[in-house]
């Protein structure tokens, strides 16, 4: 497992993060020595940046009917910081000739090796009237290194942050950092003016700028602002040393623009550079630094684009036909590339040939996806959803595969079996997928599963079959949890994107539910005056999910999400069907659900979730809203984390759950505490619903049912993030109080949780 550890590195902070990426060889960090007795007023940059904010340019594109241009991208990722004792490692034994493509960083001859790179040229199409319509095509792609799939490409590419100079908050990480342009950056930087300085043929002031306190997420660089009409010629941005951001040592970003008037601005060249590192944050250690470069040409504008320009195609950077050789890319290409750059593709093609690559990069993608490949067919796994523990199964073993020949598959099937060694039960589950139109993801599914599951976990629940609950599947939990239901389900679905990141979805679902330890949990009920101790029903639900922003790195028939500030809107209509496959009961059920994630400036992020809902008819404790309480020890997203299950059930419900992250602004101030750089976060989370008495009396078992009805049951506490050592830091604990309803049985008033954050 030692073997080719620093490859590990890089592939799983590619595989994982985000790359907004970075350039430290352009500028040193500037010592700007500026009175702290001089007022604002009298520092010349403010009458400079005070013209800027007068004459705030809009970005270009949006100023004509229609528009287009080229966009030639490459990304580098290399290993930095390889040191001669490292490069000796018997590790390297079979494989030393690939340091005879690294570069020498510095005098101590650590070397920097690159390992993947790509390019792609695509061609960008846009209008603004009559409606609004964006397209963006692949021309070209040519890809070299540890992984030749769009997976990892994507991962960079996606993930980018877009960001415009003149927004007082830029987002780097879904961080927000307040940007040197910003109307009140004058509260969060010093500046200074240190003369003119021409660039691309424009007179420009040359203002540099530095943070008020560097132990905050701040940057420094030099702003160019042209004198004639006080736009942003060009602007360096780079991290402080001491920049508190998981897995990050540093990061630059340079913008060029033209600007054609006085109003508009057009984007000429970007180019960003990241440090990151698992080894901690000095300047030498072993780290990945990824590189962006894209460069902006050929605009045309107003030249009455047709509506069949915009006709969707979605394409794939593993498609055949954009795969060029090297003609065209000596004749496309908007820059030359450097030594190391070229490198790469030379490097890969002889480091392919050797079997102990391979084995490592087969070790790292069991690890980082939790499935063994076998035959570039099947995948076995989850191999993390192996062992799990339950009241009613005691311990739980839990196999399964899927068809996997490649990201991209347009079909898939699963399948899973369980087994319980305390209830001596076989559970399985079995899904097959099929999409049959790439551009707008129209899809069918049929699947059946026979498990014990944790019903009362989740509001706005899931409808797939291979999705189990940690609730009904951890380790650790607190206290006993009893209040399991054994469920039998086959289900069919059907989906379509009809617009960019809105989904349709028809799901229709026989299933029959009973409790899974009826000595304890009972979910009997009455109907015509007979008792029944199993449910049957059949239903349809119709979902209407928004995602606006959201960004994906596959298009197959299973998409990955990156991690963005992408908000999430669902509407969920269920209408039971009374009578279909010996269904109960006929009912209506509406539910609502709302997250949004908001960048507050410099002073953190504000997670929103709202969920609300209504069943229009009266229904058994097997069919209601449950409140969801988390009875584990682990951080469980729109929960609560001090409720039991079904500790409140309602026919109509209102949830609210807020979430601020401050990244340490608060804990910086505190001398020694801010050294260990960790973050606070606040919340506040609450609910009200009600019950019908009809429902309530349809309840046959021995549960007093009730709804936060007379007044909102709510809860509150703080956390402390960024737990760890050296720069990774993914440990949260979160410390929870009960703000009411203590009189109910078993009411905790105090509770800890804990989990892993992945991210910045």
């Amino acid at each position: 497992m030692k073997y080719f550890r620093i490859i590990f590195l890089l592939l799983i902070l590619t595989s994982v993060f985000a790359f907004s990426q970075v350039r430290e060889t352009n500028i040193d960090e500037v010592q700007i020595k500026v009175s702290k007795k001089t007022k604002k007023k009298d520092n010349p940059a403010y009458a400079i940046l005070q013209e800027v904010w007068k004459r705030k340019k809009s970005n270009g594109l949006s100023q004509f009917h229609d528009y287009q241009y080229e966009e030639y991208e490459k990304i580098e990722l290399d290993l930095a910081n390889l040191d001669s004792t490292f490069t000796r490692k018997k590790i390297f034994n079979k494989v030393g000739f690939i340091f005879k493509y690294a570069d020498t960083l510095d005098q101590a001859n650590h070397l920097s090796l690159p390992v993947y790179f790509n390019e792609t040229l695509y061609k960008n199409y846009g209008r603004n009237e009559p409606d609004r319509k964006e397209k963006r095509e692949i021309l070209a792609n040519k890809t070299s290194g540890l992984s030749s799939s769009d997976a990892m490409a994507n991962t960079a590419k996606n993930l980018y942050k877009e960001i415009d100079i003149y927004d007082n908050v830029l987002n780097f990480f879904n961080i927000g950092f307040t940007s040197p342009i910003a109307t009140d950056g004058f509260s969060a930087y010093d500046y200074q003016l240190l003369g003119e300085e021409s660039i691309n043929g424009n007179d420009c002031y040359r203002i540099t700028y530095s943070p008020k306190r560097k132990d905050v997420l701040s940057m420094y660089g030099v702003l160019y602002i042209s004198k004639e009409n006080y736009a942003v010629v060009k602007a360096t941005l780079k991290s402080t040393k001491s920049i508190n951001v998981n897995f990050v040592n540093s990061f630059y970003y340079d913008l060029e623009f033209d600007n054609p008037n006085d109003a508009v601005f057009l984007p000429k060249k970007k180019y960003q550079e990241i440090q990151m590192s698992v080894f901690g944050k000095k300047e030498n250690s072993k780290s990945i630094t990824a590189k962006k470069t894209v460069i902006f040409s050929d605009y045309l504008f107003d030249q009455k684009l047709s509506d069949t320009v915009f006709e969707t195609k979605v394409t794939s950077l593993t498609d055949a036909e954009y795969i060029k050789d090297e003609a065209y890319w000596k004749e496309n290409r908007k820059e030359e590339l450097s030594k190391s750059e070229a490198n790469v593709y030379v490097m890969m093609d002889e480091l392919q040939e050797v079997p102990q690559f391979k084995k490592a990069v087969k070790i790292y993608e069991v690890v980082s996806s939790g499935y063994y490949n076998a035959f570039k067919a099947i995948d076995f796994g989850d191999l993390y959803s192996v062992i799990g523990f339950n009241e009613v199964e005691g311990f739980r073993l839990r196999v399964g595969a899927r068809t996997y020949f490649s990201a991209n598959d347009t079909w898939r099937a699963a399948f899973y079996t369980a087994y319980g060694f305390k209830d001596h039960q076989l559970k399985y589950g079995l899904e097959f997928r099929k999409m049959f139109n790439r551009d707008n993801r129209f899809t069918l599914g049929i699947g059946t599963r026979r498990d014990i599951l944790q019903l009362g976990a989740q509001l706005t629940g899931d409808e797939g079959i291979m999705t189990r609950s940690f609730a009904s599947s951890g380790v650790l939990s607190s206290g006993t949890n009893f209040y399991l239901s054994s469920v039998n389900q086959v289900s069919a679905f059907a989906a379509i994107d009809p617009f960019k990141n809105f989904t349709v979805r028809l799901d229709a679902t026989n299933q029959t539910t009973k409790s899974a330890l009826p000595e304890k949990f009972s979910l009997d009920f009455y109907k015509n005056n007979q008792r029944y101790s199993e449910l049957n029903d059949s239903k349809l639900v119709l979902s209407l999910t928004a995602r606006p922003g959201a960004v994906f790195s596959q298009y197959g028939v299973d998409r990955y999400e990156h991690s963005t500030l992408a908000p999430t809107v669902m509407l969920k209509y269920t209408q039971g069907l009374e009578g279909v496959f010996g269904s109960d009961f006929n009912y209506s059920k509406l539910q609502l659900y709302y997250y949004q994630p908001i960048l507050l400036k410099s002073f953190g992020r504000l997670m929103l979730n709202v969920e609300a809902g209504k069943n229009f008819n009266k229904l058994p404790l097997a069919l209601q809203n449950i409140i969801p309480g988390n009875q584990s020890y682990n951080l469980m997203p729109n929960t609560f984390a001090l409720l039991n299950y079904y500790e409140f059930v309602a026919d109509q419900y209102v949830t609210f759950q807020a979430e601020h992250h401050f990244n340490g602004k608060i804990l910086s101030y505190i001398p020694l505490i801010k050294k260990l750089k960790l973050r606070e976060v606040a919340f506040y989370r609450t609910a009200m619903g009600s019950l019908m008495e009809r429902s309530a009396l349809m309840n046959a078992g021995n549960q007093n049912l009730s709804a936060p009805e007379k007044k909102p049951y709510y809860e509150y506490g703080f956390g402390i993030e960024n737990i760890g050592f050296g720069n990774v830091r993914i440990l949260r604990v979160d410390f929870n109080w009960r703000g009411n309803y203590l009189e109910n049985p078993n009411a905790k008033k105090f509770g800890i949780k804990f989990g892993l954050q992945f991210y910045f």
